[in-house]
């Protein structure tokens, strides 16, 4: 790892060649790149990050946060947005007064000489070297912190708030910490009260009754052909098969496919409460089409982007196996109803054979 020296004459060469108020924009994260670029030359910086698998933002009393999930299950909050939310100084003279401090080891955020004491040896330890991660939809770099350390980073502040060690904009970031506490507190008991009455799973059951009142509509539409023939065509191509217009009113596994592909795929629980809708007769027909029965505004729109998506994948395979490879990654099955099991364990997406 290069030394701190070093690190500032990096980043006086980048605001010299980049322009200096735009370079102090950028905040942190930006020397922090930096000093990350000088450490993957002395091999002090995973040459491969991990990826975020999911992510999304923490809204709450006025503060948003961006967090990820990475691949190897990390939970993880951005710094840069960490930052922001606590209202703590990140430009160019932010990172001048680290430097200047003693404190050029711990992110923007705690790095106060006022605060030091209060800091505990895991924490620094842990606060020491961001976690990089590369972003859900991939680009530059993303450096975050592990999500079980934000109460204690918050603590830190709060004590040294009732410690009376603090200058007046430090007592600003303090106020921000106490909010960000209570938040969490908030957000934390609530989790604790439906995990220990078994809501989360009520509240999940609730969100998939929302999403099929929206697709399925309460009475069947009039019959408009929605299946472009090319679905067909591009089946029977990678089945090895002729296509006949004909034949596909004849051959018996196009409908089972048709309900995998599409109907399984479309949104939870919509194949089943078609059939529930829909159901067949005594001699195993149905008395209307699947589509009829989606909401004109929301499901038959969805349809069709569906079966677009689905069409372009059967279009650049060349073989029925690369297309169920592509399928099961880009458009995977949903669970039938219910969707969590007697235990409460959610069930994951299949995938076809």
């Amino acid at each position: 790892m290069g030394s701190e020296q070093e690190n500032l004459t990096l980043a006086a060469v980048e605001l010299g060649r980049k322009g200096g108020r735009k370079t102090a924009e950028r905040g942190p994260e930006y020397y922090a790149e930096i000093q990350a670029k000088r450490q993957t030359k002395a091999g002090g910086r995973p040459k491969n990050p991990p990826k975020a698998a999911y992510e999304g933002k923490l809204s709450f009393s006025g503060l948003e946060i961006e967090c990820a999930v990475l691949e190897d299950g990390v939970r993880v909050i951005s710094q840069r947005t960490l930052t922001r939310a606590l209202g703590a100084p990140s430009g160019g003279a932010a990172f001048k007064r680290r430097s200047n401090e003693g404190v050029a080891d711990l992110p923007i955020f705690l790095a106060y000489d006022r605060i030091k004491p209060f800091i505990g040896e895991d924490l620094s330890a842990s606060l020491k070297s961001p976690l990089e991660y590369i972003p859900l939809h991939g680009g530059r770099s993303a450096f975050g912190i592990r999500a079980e350390l934000i109460p204690e980073i918050c603590d830190v502040w709060l004590k040294a708030r009732d410690a009376n060690v603090l200058t007046i904009r430090q007592r600003a970031i303090a106020r921000q910490a106490d909010t960000l506490m209570r938040g969490l507190a908030h957000v934390g008991i609530v989790a604790l009260v439906d995990e220990a009455t078994g809501y989360q799973y009520v509240r999940a059951r609730n969100a998939l009754e929302d999403i099929l009142e929206k697709f399925i509509a309460t009475e069947f539409r009039k019959w408009v052909k929605t299946f472009p023939d090319d679905f067909y065509r591009e089946m029977f191509r990678l089945k090895g098969r002729e296509f006949k217009e004909d034949s596909v009113r004849r051959n018996q596994q196009v409908g089972k496919l048709t309900l995998d592909l599409i109907y399984d795929r479309l949104a939870p629980g919509v194949r089943q409460r078609l059939e529930e809708v829909n159901p067949k007769n005594e001699k195993g027909y149905r008395k209307h089409k699947h589509f009829q029965r989606l909401t004109e505004h929301v499901g038959d729109p969805a349809l069709r982007a569906h079966l677009a998506s689905v069409i372009t994948l059967m279009r650049v395979s060349d073989t029925w196996d690369i297309f169920k490879a592509l399928m099961n990654r880009a458009l995977p099955r949903y669970p039938a109803m219910p969707l969590f099991d007697q235990e409460g364990q959610k069930l994951l997406p299949e995938t076809i054979t």
